[in-house]
């Protein structure tokens, strides 16, 4: 059996590079991971594209909220992954849903004739679609390498039953990556339980400021969050024992 791939939420540029360092296959790049990750500064991706020898996916979605995109972010959006094209990425990641929770399939169309030949990753806007399984069928027309999905749950691990169902509906017509809330104590059990053969983690640590501050003041924290090599590599042998 192949083996399963390891894909990193890197929220920066010094994560994908941990994410590198500590075994991943590939990189999902994007920034504000705390409202579910949206797309990174040019300087980012730019440096990111130079440094990374593995696949870089990058997450094309213009804030946090909803997937109901207006005609304005429809064009931030286009442009986003005319860049990413530009700097020779190797895929980006979308998604798109209508008023009433459907794929906009006529947005994606667009965002994905424009980034080709780029892959396409189809992202968690399906666990909030009316229909997980028709929002599957409408990817899997669209032309989209894989979907990432924690199953509809708070964790993909909860969501495991969902994610074995999807995989079974996919028959290799596309892949199915579980994500969310994916550890090295649980991450075998998710492949086993779901069938899956990617897996999406951040394998994020909190990282402390050397800075000393007079105060501490809201918006202005001396802590964030970073991908740890040493959480990837626990995540890879994880996944390899």
């Amino acid at each position: 059996m192949s083996r399963v791939q390891l894909e990193i939420a890197a929220n920066s540029l010094a994560s994908a590079l941990a994410a590198q360092e500590g075994g991943a296959d590939r990189v999902e790049l994007c920034e504000n991971l705390g409202e579910g990750g949206c797309t990174p500064s040019y300087g980012t991706l730019a440096m990111a594209r130079e440094r990374l020898r593995i696949p870089l996916y990058v997450l094309i979605r213009p804030r946090g909220g909803d997937f109901l995109f207006d005609a304005l972010e429809r064009d931030t959006m286009l442009r986003d992954i005319e860049l990413c094209v530009r700097l020779g990425c190797d895929g980006v990641v979308i998604g798109a849903l209508t008023q009433d929770g459907e794929v906009d399939v006529a947005l994606c169309r667009d965002l994905i004739a424009a980034a080709r030949p780029l892959g396409v990753t189809f992202h968690r806007a399906i666990d909030v679609a009316h229909d997980p399984q028709a929002a599957l069928d409408a990817a899997i027309t669209l032309g989209c390498e894989r979907v990432l999905t924690s199953g509809a749950q708070a964790s993909a691990i909860e969501g495991a039953d969902a994610i074995a169902s999807l995989v079974q509906r996919a028959a290799g017509r596309i892949g199915v990556m579980a994500g969310a809330g994916v550890t090295p104590g649980n991450v075998r059990d998710l492949v086993q339980r779901t069938g899956v053969r990617e897996v999406h983690a951040s394998a994020k640590a909190l990282r402390d400021s050397a800075m000393r501050l007079p105060r501490r003041l809201p918006g202005l924290e001396a802590q964030w969050w970073q991908s740890d090599s040493d959480a990837v590599r626990a995540l890879r042998q994880a996944l390899e024992s």
